[in-house]
C-alpha cells in the first residue's frame, strides 16, 4: 500500500475514524501533451496466441473444420469417439469450456467486507479472511453443497486481515493483519485451542512504535517448514516455524511489498515478491544472505497489488495499480546486474492514490524496459490490493487468468488477452440484503447506494466452480463470498434454488433475501 502518510496513520494507537485510512488529499498531475492513442498493447496478443497454440495453456479446436457444441462434445465423451489424442483434446475442450457464469448459486453474507477467500489444492477446504479478524473455514468437499465447521481469530488486528496460506498438508492456517505477528491456527474443526503466535520482527527493524512493519501478504513454503511475508517497511522475512527465528529480514525493495509467493508449490528454494515500487524480484532462499536478487522483472508503471505463481517453476502473474494484469516467464527475467543497469527508479510511480479515485488512462503509457510476455486489461484495480490469478489445471485446464475488480466483476481472459468472460457480482447480489446506516468506506461513486468491489476470486481445481470474495453491500460495508457455477440454462430447477443468501455460517435469516436478477 504506496503512501508513507499511510503507514505512519496505521502505526498509531489514536486512530479517529475509517475515514483516516481513506482519505488523502494527493492528487495526480494530469500530462499536458497528449499521447499516442495506439500505445496500449494489441489484442489478440501475439505472444499470448502462441503460447495457447503451444500447448502449456489449454487444448485447442484451431484445426478443427467446425467449433461444436458443448453437449455434441460431452456425447463424443460418453461414446468415446475418435482415437486416444482426439479423446483427451475433447476432454479438455470440455473442461476449458465450463466458464462460470455470472447468476449465484449461493450467497454468503457477512457483517464485514472480504479480503480473501480461497480454496484449498484439492478443493475439500474454503478459508474466508473478513475485517472483523475472524477467519471462516468451509467444508467444500462437495463444491454445490458447503458446510461450516470453524471460525478463528486474530486477537491483535489493526484495520484488518491482510493474508491467509494454507500449510501443503492443509492442516494448519496462517494469517496475518498489519502487525509483524502471524498467527496460526489449526484447521482440525475438533482442536479448539487458541492460536500460535509467531513474531517476524526480530528487532533488526524496530524503531519507537509497539509494532515495526504491518505484513501484507503471507506464505507457506513448499515443504511446509518456513513462512515467507511481504511487509510494509519493504522488507521480506524468512521465518523457520520450527526454531521458531527469523532466517532472514532484507530489505528487498524500495517501497512495500504487497505480495510473495513461490515459483514452486512443491519447491522451497525460489521466491518471488512484488511492490509498490513497480517492480518483480526473484530470489533464491539459498543465497539471500547476500541480499539481492537474483532476477527481476520491470513493466508496471504503478505498484503491484498481487502476484500469483502457476505453480511450474516458469509463469508468473501480476497485479498493477496502473489498472494493467501481466504474464511473465522466467526465462525472461533480467539479470541482477542488467536489472541494475536499467535503474527501474526512473521510471517510479506517481502519485496516484488508487484508494479514493479513478486512474486516468492518459497517464498509462508502456514500459520501455517492459518484459512481461502479455498485458491484459480492463478491469479496475482501485480500493484495495485486487487480487489475480491462474486457473487450475484439473478443472480449466490451466486455460485461464482471471481477477477480481472494483467495478463488482471476475473478469477471466485468455491467454491472448481476450476476454474469456465476466461474472458480475454486482448485479447477482444487489439488493439481497436491506440498507441499514452501516457505512465503514467512503464510496465516491455511488454514495449510500449498494456498491461491490470484487477483491479475491478463486476457481475450484475440479469443478467449473468460482467463488467471489467482495466488499458488498450498502455503501459497500458488508461483505460476500459468491459462488458461481457454469450452468447453459437460465432455469434451474434443483434444490436448494439457486440465489440463496445464507449467513456466514450457511444458515438462512430471515434478513436476507434471495437473488433474482435475471441474468444467466
Amino acid at each position: 500500500m504506496r503512501n508513507p502518510e499511510l503507514t505512519n496513520v496505521l502505526f498509531q494507537d489514536d486512530v479517529e475514524s475509517d475515514a483516516e485510512f481513506l482519505q488523502w488529499p494527493p492528487r495526480r498531475h494530469r500530462p499536458r501533451t497528449p499521447k499516442d492513442p495506439n500505445r496500449f498493447p494489441k489484442v489478440p496478443s501475439e505472444e499470448g496466441i502462441k503460447l495457447m497454440r503451444s500447448g502449456a495453456f489449454g487444448a485447442n479446436d484451431y484445426n478443427m473444420r467446425a467449433k461444436k457444441h458443448l453437449a455434441q462434445r460431452m456425447l463424443d465423451s460418453e461414446l468415446a469417439i475418435g482415437n486416444q489424442g482426439e479423446r483427451k483434446r475433447n476432454r479438455d475442450l470440455v473442461a476449458q469450456s465450463m466458464i462460470p457464469r455470472s447468476r449465484a448459486e449461493q450467497i454468503i453474507h457477512f457483517d464485514d467486507p472480504v479480503y480473501s477467500g480461497q480454496f484449498s489444492d484439492d478443493g475439500n477446504f474454503f478459508f474466508a479472511c473478513s475485517q472483523d479478524f475472524k477467519v471462516r473455514m468451509y467444508n467444500t468437499s462437495n463444491p454445490y453443497n458447503w458446510e461450516h465447521y470453524k471460525t478463528v481469530s486474530y486477537p491483535w488486528g489493526q484495520w484488518t486481515l491482510t493474508d491467509a496460506s494454507l500449510s501443503p498438508d492443509n492442516k494448519w492456517l496462517a494469517y496475518t493483519s498489519i502487525q509483524s505477528l502471524v498467527s496460526i491456527a489449526p484447521t482440525d474443526p475438533n482442536d479448539t485451542g487458541d492460536p500460535y503466535t509467531l513474531e517476524l520482527d526480530d528487532g533488526t527493524r524496530r524503531g519507537f512504535r509497539r509494532s515495526s512493519f504491518g505484513i501484507w501478504s503471507i506464505r507457506f513454503s513448499g515443504d511446509g517448514r518456513e513462512l515467507v511475508a511481504g511487509t510494509s517497511s519493504a522488507s521480506v522475512v524468512v521465518y523457520d516455524i520450527e526454531s521458531r527465528t527469523v532466517l532472514h529480514n532484507i530489505q528487498a525493495h524500495n517501497d512495500d511489498v504487497n505480495a510473495v509467493c513461490f515459483a514452486d508449490k512443491k519447491s522451497p528454494h525460489i521466491l518471488y515478491s512484488g511492490s509498490d515500487d513497480t517492480t518483480i524480484k526473484v530470489w533464491d532462499r539459498r543465497c539471500m544472505g547476500s541480499t539481492r536478487e537474483v532476477g527481476a522483472f520491470v513493466g508496471h508503471i504503478e505498484g503491484l497489488t498481487y502476484i500469483d505463481s502457476k505453480g511450474d517453476g516458469r509463469y508468473i502473474l501480476s497485479n498493477g495499480k496502473d489498472q494493467s494484469m501481466k504474464l511473465w516467464d522466467m526465462r525472461m527475467a533480467y539479470g541482477t546486474d542488467r536489472f541494475h543497469e536499467i535503474d527501474p527508479s526512473h521510471e517510479q510511480a506517481s502519485d496516484f492514490d488508487y484508494r479514493g479515485g479513478t486512474y486516468d488512462e492518459e497517464d498509462w503509457s508502456p514500459h520501455p524496459k517492459d518484459n512481461s510476455v502479455v498485458t491484459f486489461r480492463g478491469h479496475k484495480v482501485l480500493r484495495t490490493l485486487i487480487r489475480c490469478h491462474f486457473s487450475p489445471e484439473s478443472s480449466t485446464n490451466s486455460r485461464y487468468v482471471y481477477s477480481g475488480s472494483a467495478d463488482g466483476k471476475v473478469y477471466i481472459w485468455n491467454m491472448d488477452a481476450t476476454l474469456a468472460g465476466t461474472v458480475d457480482v454486482k448485479k447477482a447480489t444487489m439488493g439481497t440484503r436491506p440498507a441499514d446506516q452501516h457505512s465503514r468506506f467512503i464510496h465516491l461513486d455511488e454514495p449510500g447506494g449498494w456498491g461491490t468491489c470484487v477483491r479475491d476470486a478463486s476457481w475450484h481445481p475440479n469443478a467449473p466452480v468460482l467463488v467471489a470474495s467482495a466488499w458488498n453491500g450498502y455503501n459497500m460495508a458488508r461483505g460476500t463470498c459468491t459462488l458461481h457455477s457454469f450452468n447453459e440454462t437460465m432455469d434451474d430447477e434443483g434444490e436448494p434454488p439457486m440465489g440463496r443468501s445464507v449467513n456466514d455460517v450457511l444458515k438462512p435469516d430471515p434478513h436476507l433475501f434471495q437473488s433474482t436478477y435475471p441474468i444467466p
